[in-house]
């Protein structure tokens, strides 16, 4: 028989006090938690931790939310050797310093007049387990606007180079949002979701969160590293990481291109914070920038004297500052054997006849306030390039368009930025073609005026394709969009294309790609492009659709100009005109589709109202249409 002993109660006490003693003990020790860091108006946070993930101790994660919402979950960072260990697990943090920084700088020429850089920055200087231990340190800087982050190599013993075979930046989303990926720089927009992108996705990529926030995924300050584009991670729903154009060699201590999440509330809020990229660029680099000029041109295609002449003076008339001497006026632009030193035209380009003498054209545009812009293929560049820039400057040459340069690999990205900064030891500026997408560059060198990597009207695209452009390509920087007028091939209205260089930011604007002086008929909804300008003082967006409809209002000094794309039906968008300076009377100059059930794209209604800020004007448009508005303030 078994009998139970009764219990000493007063015997356990003790003991059961002790264990409660311990547990409280236990709950009182600090425990190793995520850090977090947070944007100056506290809405944006970053998290950051070396965790577990899998099998793997010390990996370094990151997470982005957006007002306590979160937008990329605990996402992988590190990089994979060709000669050594993964930088990927294994870490330790051993530091973190933080600071503020908080200025205002004005930009040679932009979007607007004026930038704030506010940020909070942490520094987190990491260890891994390897034997010496390896040091990694990344930069988390938080904006209003935004994240982005950047890894530096400290120079250190037993690295003193390293060779980078792939970087595993994730970007890791909550959920399967509308995405708008293209997989190449001048390539066609497609609309879908984030598990259905695939590898090679162009940046910057925008993603679309139904309850917001809007976000784009981008870089900045690539100078000397292989672009990154974008893949797909196996395994992982929603998972973006960086895929870069091919290995990476550096010298320590060295710091990467960052890697960005801009974050607005709406799509069109993402356009107004573009600036986070320039932000996140050097301060301008050329000691006197005064020479640098924004301006409108138009190609000269004849590659005659004559030709340069008419365009001269239609330049003069139309308010236009540059022509452009297009391919073919030094030789064939894919013959190696052309001498970019000479003027030779191309025999073989049809429908050229008479003579080029370009001293003479540079001679006559410069009496007449106009510059000569000359184009040079990447053979040309890559053979010739420290011969013919101090040639150019020599001939009175403003600038030069790079043509069908080589991008994306360490090797070529540095050779450009390198071939834009030997420009501006020749005062030259520079307009890079055709697969090039800017990362903020032109703040440091604004001699880098703008650049393609856009699928403009060279490439004649439906107006829903310029309706995905401002919200997608338009928020890494300017892009020479190159808009038409005469040709008939244009896929949109000519309001449409009146609103362009209000909608697409391009310093040197090209507003007459394939038309010619001869074929001015003196329209006068073309007044637009005599007075639009080619940069702004500030920038707003009223509206906002991706692939539908937007409403831009810039200003230059007390003018505003609005430009109206729409696309996919007929829409009749109200403009209130608040934005105004309260209380000044203003002459609106309105330029609307003259027929905007669709039935005759080319007719422009010129319309002039009196207006003020309380005026809110409509924009009755043609599926594939728009409206051009011109805001003068009137003397008193």
């Amino acid at each position: 028989m078994h009998h139970t002993q009764p219990t000493n109660r007063s015997a356990t006490r003790p003991f059961a006090s002790l264990v409660i003693a311990l547990l409280l003990a236990a709950l009182l020790v600090p425990v190793a938690q995520a850090e977090r860091f947070t944007s100056p108006d506290g809405l944006v946070a970053v998290s950051f931790d070396v965790a577990e993930v899998g099998q793997e101790p010390g990996v370094p994660v990151y997470g982005v939310s957006y007002r306590g919402k979160p937008i990329l979950a605990d996402s992988r960072l590190g990089f994979v050797l060709k000669d050594g260990p993964p930088l990927v697990a294994g870490f330790k943090v051993v530091s973190i310093a933080r600071t503020e920084h908080d200025t205002t700088w004005k930009p040679v020429y932009g979007e607007r007049s004026e930038v704030r850089d506010h940020y909070h920055q942490a520094v987190v200087d990491l260890e891994d387990a390897q034997t010496p231990p390896r040091r990694l340190r990344l930069t988390f800087r938080l904006y209003n606007e935004g994240a982005a982050l950047c890894y530096t190599f400290p120079q250190q013993p037993g690295l003193d180079a390293l060779v980078i075979a792939a970087e595993n930046t994730e970007f890791r989303f909550t959920a399967d949002h509308t995405a708008y990926p293209v997989y190449s720089a001048q390539g066609v927009y497609s609309i879908t979701t984030l598990d259905k992108v695939k590898a090679n996705c162009e940046r910057p990529l925008t993603v679309e969160i139904a309850d917001g926030p809007c976000v784009a995924i981008g870089e900045a300050r690539l100078v000397d590293y292989a672009r990154m584009r974008l893949k797909p991670v196996a395994g992982k729903p929603y998972t973006l990481q960086s895929m870069l154009a091919g290995e990476v060699k550096v010298a320590t201590p060295y710091t990467t291109p960052w890697r960005v999440v801009m974050i607005g509330e709406t799509p069109g809020q993402l356009i107004e914070r573009n600036y986070l990229i320039e932000n996140l660029n050097d301060p301008c680099a050329i000691a006197d920038p005064s020479w640098i000029k924004p301006g409108k041109v138009i190609r000269e295609v004849t590659l005659t004297t004559e030709g340069g002449k008419a365009c001269v003076d239609f330049a003069v008339a139309r308010g236009l500052q540059y022509v452009e001497y297009d391919a073919g006026w030094y030789g064939h632009e894919y013959e190696g054997a052309s001498d970019a030193t000479t003027v030779t035209r191309d025999t073989k380009k049809s429908g050229v006849q008479g003579e080029l003498d370009m001293h003479e054209v540079i001679r006559y545009a410069d009496e007449h306030g106009i510059g000569i812009l000359v184009y040079v293929n990447r053979r040309q560049l890559e053979r010739q390039l420290d011969e013919i820039l101090p040639l150019y400057q020599e001939w009175g040459i403003k600038g030069v368009k790079y043509g069908f340069v080589n991008v994306g690999s360490q090797q070529w990205t540095t050779w450009l930025h390198d071939a834009v900064r030997k420009a501006a030891e020749h005062r030259l500026m520079v307009d890079v073609h055709d697969e090039y997408r800017p990362t903020g560059y032109s703040r440091t060198y604004p001699n880098l005026m703008t650049q393609e990597g856009i699928r403009g009207n060279e490439c004649m695209p439906p107006a829903e394709h310029n309706l995905i452009l401002p919200f997608t390509r338009g928020l890494c920087g300017a892009g020479d969009a190159t808009v038409c007028w005469y040709t008939t091939r244009i896929q949109t209205t000519h309001a449409h294309q009146l609103a362009c260089p209000v909608i697409f930011y391009s310093p040197w604007q090209f507003l007459h790609w394939y038309d010619r002086p001869s074929q001015f008929q003196g329209e006068p909804e073309l007044d637009f492009f005599k007075h639009v300008p080619a940069a702004w003082d500030e920038t707003r967006v009223v509206q906002g659709r991706i692939g539908h409809t937007i409403t831009m209002a810039r200003r230059s000094g007390r003018q505003w100009y609005v430009g109206t794309l729409n696309a996919r039906e007929r829409r009749t968008i109200r403009i209130p005109l608040d934005f105004l300076e309260p209380g000044v009377p203003y002459d609106a100059y309105i330029y609307s589709d003259g027929a905007p059930q669709g039935d005759a794209p080319f007719d422009v209604k010129c319309e002039q109202k009196a207006v003020d800020s309380t005026v809110a004007l409509e924009a009755d448009m043609a599926a594939n249409g728009g409206q051009a508005i011109r805001l003068v303030p009137k003397l008193p």
